[in-house]
Parts: structure tokens; sequence; C-alpha cells
């Protein structure tokens, strides 16, 4: 799947969505005013993109996810971890602790975690 890229108000935008699924665009029209003071026309606007880049589908005013949350998150975790480390989990791993100590609970969940991926 290609590569999707938001922006920080975007990805709020797009929590929101999946946090209310299914969920109408008035609805959204509503809360966006709330929370980021829009106006109608910059929300759909805004859900517009987000459709367009495959994220959401908005289907005569209800508006669903096509990718779920997490595997959004997913897509972009891996896609950081190919950009910055040459797509090298260890390399990840090495730098995001490298200043700082793993808890028991931590290392059981991760050695947990590689178990269960080494099984598949």
């Amino acid at each position: 799947m290609a590569e999707i890229q938001l922006g920080v108000i975007e990805a709020r935008f797009a929590d929101m969505i999946w946090e209310r699924e299914p969920v109408t665009s008035s609805e959204l029209v509503k809360l966006a005013a709330e929370v980021f003071t829009w106006k109608r026309t910059t929300t759909h606007t805004v859900l517009k993109r987000l459709c367009d880049k495959g994220l959401f589908e908005n289907n005569k005013g209800t508006v669903i996810s096509l990718i779920s949350r997490s595997q959004f998150y997913s897509m972009q975790s891996r896609q950081f971890v190919e950009n910055s480390f040459d797509g090298s989990l260890p390399a990840f791993i090495a730098a995001f602790t490298k200043n700082r100590k793993l808890t028991s609970e931590e290392a059981d969940k991760i050695r947990k975690m590689i178990d269960e991926v080494e099984l598949k």
C-alpha cells in the first residue's frame, strides 16, 4: 500500500473519526467546530482529503474507515523504521533503548511479541 502522510491536524481529525465511526458528516462538522473552531467548509475539505488518501469513505453523509486506526499506525511505524533505519528493526530498537532502560515488564512483553511472530 502506498505511503499515507498526514499532518498533525489531519491526524487528530482522523482519530476523531476512528473514535466515532460510523459517524455522519454533519456530526463531524459540529465536532470540528467545537474542537478546531472550523467552519463547515473546512471540515468537508479536510474530510475529502482524508477520503482521497484512502483512509475513509463518505457514503451519502456517513463516514466509515477503509483502514483501521491500528492498520494506519502500523503502516506509519513500518515506514518510519524503513526510512530512518534502512528497515532494520534491531537498529530501531537499539536507538530506542540507547539511553533508556527497559523495565522487566517491557522486556517480557517484547519477548512475548517476538515469540508470537516467530511462531507464524
